[in-house]
């Protein structure tokens, strides 16, 4: 498409351009953290490229980082590693090899940074890409974890050592056998959207509820939740390991409490 480009979103810019459909610093709390974040691991080697259309505006993005500071719970240092691709937030902009681009462009930094590959996780549903854009730039699943996480690696070397999650069975759980925990991290902006109202719903319910604000990069790497940077865990019980709506939250909740 004519009127594409392919731009870096810096500590300096990011405000100018907003991200993941957040774009008002004033309003959106979302960006503001995110923006911090950013400030945080860029110096570290994140970087951010948004898909900016002319006459859409922003359509895109790709987030990756070396996998030594992976916002997920792998092993994957030596890798550039994939938080986030997605493309088209009007449909005029899906399937025009956008997502290809962005990836093309994460590739060729990895291999510039003498890095062994590049790593990502993926899941079917809301929040992750899936396996199908990944296989076809030629990405191998490596590692999976439940309930239906997998690990995919793209290696500039056979014989280099694959990534790995480090929980695979949904471990480290004793810990959180007390009411509700749940997780988030500025790394995505999603995470801080109805949390608020899903505590005071929990609360309606006379549950203990305990907010983590995940900001050590260990902590968030032995996440019980593969999703990483996001989980809700009842009495032991992974119940969502996403970003949920309250309406959604309390739908689950009813299920549970029933059970």
């Amino acid at each position: 498409m004519e009127d594409i480009k392919i731009i870096d979103l810096t500590p300096d810019n990011i405000s100018n351009y907003g991200v993941c459909g957040y774009k008002d610093v004033n309003k959106h709390l979302e960006l503001r953290n995110k923006i911090e974040w950013v400030k945080e691991f860029y110096p570290k080697g994140l970087r951010i490229k948004a898909v900016i259309s002319e006459k859409g505006g922003y359509q895109g993005m790709l987030e990756y980082i070396p996998g030594k500071y992976a916002h997920r719970p792998v092993e994957a240092d030596g890798y550039m590693f994939i938080h986030c691709l997605f493309v088209g937030f009007k449909k005029e902009f899906k399937g025009k090899g956008l997502a290809t681009a962005l990836l093309d462009v994460c590739i060729e930094e990895a291999k510039n940074c003498k890095m062994l590959g590049v790593a990502v996780v993926t899941r079917k549903g809301s929040f992750m890409a899936d396996n199908d854009i990944f296989l076809k730039m030629g990405f191998q699943i490596v590692d999976n974890a439940k309930p239906d996480f997998n690990l995919l690696a793209l290696k500039f070397n056979e014989t280099s050592q694959n990534p790995y999650f480090k929980i695979k069975n949904h471990e480290n759980l004793e810990e959180y056998k007390k009411g509700l925990t749940i997780f988030r991290s500025a790394q995505c902006p999603y995470t801080e959207k109805n949390v608020n109202a899903i505590m005071e719903s929990a609360k309606k319910m006379n549950l203990t509820v305990e907010l983590i604000d995940m900001k050590n990069i260990d902590f968030i790497q032995n996440s019980p939740c593969p999703f990483g940077t996001f989980g809700i865990i009842y009495y032991g019980k992974i119940i969502s390991h996403h970003p949920v709506s309250n309406t959604r939250f309390e739908n689950i909740m009813r299920k549970e409490i029933k059970s």
